[in-house]
């Protein structure tokens, strides 16, 4: 964990632990924020997609992310700050500068597909509430795309410090390095952490840690040495799992996993429904395979 940049490393974006009822597992999760962190994660991204705030309530929202403060320190502590308006994703930021966070994490406007005066309008807003502000580009799922040029555009105004790619992309490392050298790229998707982290990235938003900490440590640490001898062989026991993060059905493949890893997994809120039978036993399969060659 870098104190003055704290997106930089190995961030996890915590999957949520629930209860039996669907409420939310608080000190399961507490408890996991610090597994994590002592498993060499540098911290954590609370209410990202992963974290199923879309269907958190806003007590509940704001509870987890004291949670995880309580559990690591708020300069370990990322959260998604993802909302409708302009104005609420701001109160959320606040809230998480509130709690002690060191950072936010932001997506575009995602109810509508935004053009870029509106893009550069919500993250000025945001930005206001004083903390370093990391931009999330998921145009797969938002239908907004922060290309570089509107990155560099953002970065330049001083509304971002950092992206979370999640284009799939990899191109588009050298062309952020380009236009705008002080932004720190992030890799976004689990399933091109080699390739981004080769081509410069500074830290990686990571969905599989939930499940396996260590194993994708050693590989994002190894990847950004340049040592391939070790992040090449490990990233191909691992891609089975990872390509899942870039799936529709994420959240409760990774939660799968992390059950199978002895973790508290667990079901999702509606609207996501348990995964097929094939899919289940294609994510079961992969992770049992992993689990067996000493990969956690």
């Amino acid at each position: 964990m870098t104190d003055s940049r704290p997106w930089r490393g190995v961030l996890v974006a915590t999957a949520l632990p629930l209860n039996d009822d669907l409420s939310v597992d608080y000190d399961a999760y507490a408890e996991h924020c610090a597994w994590l962190v002592a498993n060499g994660c540098d911290g954590v991204v609370p209410n990202g997609s992963l974290g199923e705030y879309q269907v958190l309530t806003p007590e509940e929202r704001t509870r987890v992310v004291e949670t995880a403060v309580a559990a690591i320190g708020g300069g370990r502590v990322m959260p998604g700050v993802a909302a409708y308006g302009s104005a609420e994703a701001r109160r959320w930021a606040e809230q998480a500068g509130g709690a002690g966070c060191g950072a936010v994490m932001l997506l575009p406007p995602n109810a509508y597909r935004a053009d870029e005066r509106s893009v550069l309008a919500h993250y000025a807003e945001v930005a206001r509430a004083g903390l370093p502000v990391v931009a999330y580009n998921n145009p797969i799922d938002t239908k907004v795309d922060l290309v570089p040029e509107l990155l560099a555009q953002l970065h330049g105004e001083g509304h971002i410090q950092g992206v979370k790619e999640f284009s799939g992309d990899v191109r588009r490392a050298y062309r952020i390095a380009e236009l705008a050298p002080e932004l720190d790229l992030l890799i976004g998707a689990d399933d091109v952490a080699l390739e981004l982290a080769l081509a410069g990235a500074k830290g990686w938003v990571a969905g599989y840690p939930n499940a396996l900490p260590a194993a994708c440590v050693e590989l994002y640490r190894a990847a950004v040495a340049g040592d391939l001898a070790t992040a090449e062989p490990l990233y191909r026991q691992l891609h089975p799992l990872l390509r899942w993060d870039s799936k529709v059905e994420f959240v409760q493949a990774i939660k799968l996993s992390m059950d199978l890893a002895g973790r508290h997994g667990g079901a999702c809120r509606p609207p996501r429904v348990p995964l097929l039978p094939a899919q289940e036993a294609a994510v079961r399969a992969a992770t049992e395979k992993a689990l067996a060659a000493g990969l956690a």
